[in-house]
Parts: structure tokens; C-alpha cells; sequence
């Protein structure tokens, strides 16, 4: 069974919030108040900057923020792309979603290929979505941005 089986038929926040996280906890996560705090954020329709260590659970928030925006995009919403600066980010964030949410929820884009480019979620990488809002403007099919960056990335 995937996340995506678990979504409810609205996109209600406290549903999904309840929904998500009886499913990490059946996972054995139980989030920290800040993760909490920022899914709840999220869910909520607001935006979050998350800037914390690596290793410190922003996967686990972006995963929530992904059961959101599909919920949303069920409803006619935009999609949620996932980008990482390099192909190997890109590809290891693909494969991690997929097996969350299945095959068909999950499609990647970089500059050498494609794979489900239909897809509500898509993990590309960021010089992807930078030619996509530069093409298609506020036409652009766009409902969320997730964007890892490591906390000391900028010099």
C-alpha cells in the first residue's frame, strides 16, 4: 500500500494531517515539534522555509507537503516538483517517492530524460524548473516547490 492509497476524498488539512501522521508513526517516526510545526504550516496553505541541519527529518515534512499538494491536485490543484541541484539528488528523491507514492504519482525531469513528465509530483532539477517558469510564466502548472538546499550551501 502507498501513501497515495491512504488519501481521503477532500483535502481537508486536519485530515491529512491525521492521515500522514498515523502513517509515519506506523512507520516508527514520530516527528519533532518543529517537523510537526512546519507540516501543520504546510498544510495549512501557508509557505515554510525549513532551515535545519542535514539529517535532521526536512524529508519527512517535504513527504507530508507531497501527500498535500497530490490531495490538492485530486481536486484540480497544480503540481509539486522537488528539485536538487544535481542529477544523482534528483534520482535518489525520484526513487524515494515512488516508493511512497507509486509509480504513476511520480515523474522525473532532468536535462537528459524524462520519466512520467505528466505526473503531480516530479523531482527535477532546478535548472528544470527554472526554464519551466521561465517557458509557461504564471501559466505554469506549479502548486508547490520543495528545494533541499544544505543549510551551509551558500557562501
Amino acid at each position: 500500500m502507498t501513501l497515495t492509497d491512504l488519501l481521503p476524498s477532500g483535502a481537508d488539512p486536519d485530515d491529512l494531517y491525521g492521515i500522514f501522521s498515523s502513517w509515519a508513526a506506523e512507520r516508527g517516526t514520530t516527528p519533532y515539534p518543529a517537523q510537526q510545526d512546519a507540516m501543520i504550516e504546510l498544510l495549512s496553505g501557508s509557505n515554510v522555509i525549513l532551515s535545519t541541519p542535514t539529517g535532521s527529518g526536512k524529508s519527512l515534512v517535504a513527504t507530508a507537503h507531497q501527500f498535500a499538494t497530490l490531495a490538492a491536485h485530486r481536486a484540480g490543484g497544480g503540481r509539486v516538483y522537488y528539485t536538487a541541484p544535481i542529477k544523482a539528488l534528483v534520482s535518489e528523491k525520484f526513487f524515494t517517492a515512488v516508493e511512497i507514492f507509486g509509480y504513476a504519482q511520480v515523474g522525473m525531469m532532468t536535462g537528459d530524460a524524462a520519466v512520467n513528465p505528466d505526473a503531480p509530483i516530479i523531482c527535477c532539477t532546478a535548472e528544470i524548473l527554472a526554464n519551466i517558469a521561465l517557458r509557461d510564466g504564471t501559466a505554469a502548472d506549479i502548486a508547490a516547490v520543495l528545494s533541499p538546499q544544505p543549510r551551509n550551501a551558500h557562501p
